[in-house]
């Protein structure tokens, strides 16, 4: 975990405020006073007061919005705008109601910020002790962050936080990960208990939240349990989409068995991240099978990988009838279908079957990108994993032998995004990061900024997953009516400058994550 405030808004009870550790100084008091340091104040005030307004008695007459929700508003904000590349003018006020960002406008003149428009209280709060340096508020009722001082029965309690002008920007989203990966050894991690896989995954899918993940898709092994227990709060992490199981041809990338094995429980027991089936009918009723599992689309090996014993590279995988056959699986399920595929003929035979995204994608070629261009197919690169299976493979569990198969896939990587760039594909975030590696994430954005505008790569890890998961209209932005999924970044931060920045260690560049 990082040292960072997580700010999440669960099903039974509101904001809360969860802070992995402080920063302290040698003697134990905190290094230096942040804005985020002020909002974990007001947040765990306003938590208190949102439960002493629910045990009061019910007022006709109160303002309290419905089920104690605390309204949030931040003030003093540099918005980015990841769509447009650009900072929204000026300082910003955004406003959160329901885990939803009901309003963002410029920040008002002095002594005009009490002016809110229809609704509005104009009395100022009777509430005593407010945190130190938040302003106080009037939003359709008095908002102010309260403390251990007596509150009207009136006035609504919120959390207020001053941003001091630091940036304010969506939540990241990674759209290739594997949290149950426990191990780089993808053979070996179909005998590890499940409980352990499990556990394992809460402590990955934990780090990805604290480096400013709040949407991932993962891309193989994660299933309905993982995705629910993240949802009710249970495990704290991003939101999680899931392919359920990669579907796999026998000696394909799914199928881990080596040379010597004979016997496949890849597809039996449903372990690991793939599942191997062939044929019209048994990949119909493997995606049929991974639908009915929850899975929010499907995943297909088209061509051969790194971590897989048998095959190579440059193969192709699953002939061009089986691969129509699942998009139409996913298609009448209203969903898509993802391909692993490295080499241009692999990438052209999934484009040319319907399939939405090209998982990898290293050795794209300048015709076959502006195939996908022509076709509106998603490129998803994952230079990182490359990077790292090269530096740290073995340690991480993975056959040196598979580790000598990375070859020159970071450099070949590099190359694909200036072709995919130039051609106008649009390319979405991804890490697919295996075991002990997931630590290095966010550092696929210093790769991808050898090549790459800052504005692309952001908007990769933001408003292009959100339209690739069907969620643009909810995800990606901070808007009116989207889920309130934000990144406040140190002062003094600036990702459009340097996008590098995000790739610090431990996430370092983001002082607080709020997720829906």
């Amino acid at each position: 975990m990082t040292n960072k405030p997580l700010f999440l808004r669960l099903p039974d009870s509101g904001h809360h405020a969860l802070q992995a550790s402080s920063d302290s100084g040698p003697n134990g008091t905190p290094s230096s006073l942040m804005p985020a340091e002020l909002c974990i104040s007001s947040f765990a005030q306003a938590c208190a007061a949102r439960r002493a307004m629910r045990q009061r008695p019910a007022s006709s007459s109160s303002s309290a919005p419905p089920n104690g929700e605390l309204p949030l508003l931040l003030l003093n904000c540099r918005v980015l705008d990841p769509e447009a590349g650009e900072y929204l003018p000026g300082l910003q006020r955004v406003l959160i109601r329901g885990g939803v960002i009901a309003e963002v406008r410029p920040m008002g003149a002095a002594g005009q910020e009490q002016q809110e428009g229809e609704g509005v209280q104009e009395e100022q709060s009777t509430c005593m002790g407010s945190a130190a340096g938040a302003a106080v508020t009037a939003e359709s009722a008095d908002v102010v962050p309260p403390s251990a001082g007596s509150c009207s029965p009136d006035v609504v309690p919120a959390v207020v936080a001053d941003c001091g002008g630091a940036v304010v920007m969506p939540g990241l989203c990674d759209a290739h990960v594997h949290c149950t990966a426990a191990t780089a050894d993808l053979a070996g991690l179909m005998s590890l208990p499940e409980s352990y896989v499990a556990a394992k995954a809460a402590h990955i899918l934990g780090g990805m939240l604290a480096r400013g993940f709040t949407t991932v898709r993962d891309a193989g092994g994660a299933d309905f349990g993982l995705a629910q227990a993240v949802e009710e709060g249970l495990v704290l992490g991003p939101r999680l989409l899931f392919t359920g199981h990669a579907l796999s041809q026998t000696g394909g990338h799914g199928d881990f068995r080596g040379r010597g094995e004979d016997v496949c429980a890849c597809g039996a027991a449903l372990r690991g991240i793939g599942r191997v089936c062939d044929g019209d009918a048994e990949v119909r009723r493997a995606a049929r099978d991974e639908l009915r599992r929850g899975a929010h689309c499907i995943k297909i090996m088209a061509s051969g990988g790194v971590a897989s014993p048998t095959d190579r590279l440059t193969n192709t995988q699953f002939s061009e009838g089986e691969m129509r056959a699942i998009v139409e699986e996913a298609q009448a399920a209203g969903t898509y279908v993802c391909a692993h595929a490295y080499m241009p003929d692999a990438i052209r035979r999934a484009v040319a079957c319907g399939v939405r995204s090209i998982e990898h994608g290293n050795y794209l070629d300048a015709g076959t990108a502006g195939l996908m261009a022509a076709k509106g197919t998603f490129l998803v690169p994952t230079l990182v994993t490359y990077q790292e299976l090269a530096r740290a493979g073995t340690a991480a569990g993975m056959p040196q032998e598979l580790v000598g198969k990375v070859g020159n896939a970071v450099e070949a990587g590099l190359r694909s995004l200036a072709v995919a760039h130039t051609a106008g594909v649009t390319m979405c975030f991804g890490s697919d990061l295996l075991g002990d590696l997931h630590p290095a994430q966010a550092s696929e954005f210093s790769l991808r900024a050898r090549v790459l505008p800052a504005a692309e790569v952001l908007r990769a890890a933001t408003v292009n997953c959100a339209r690739l998961f069907g969620m643009e209209y909810s995800l990606g932005r901070v808007h009116p009516g989207f889920r309130a999924d934000l990144l406040l970044l140190q002062p003094g931060v600036d990702p459009l400058s340097d996008v590098g920045v995000l790739a610090a260690a431990g996430g370092a560049a983001v002082a607080a994550v709020f997720k829906e």
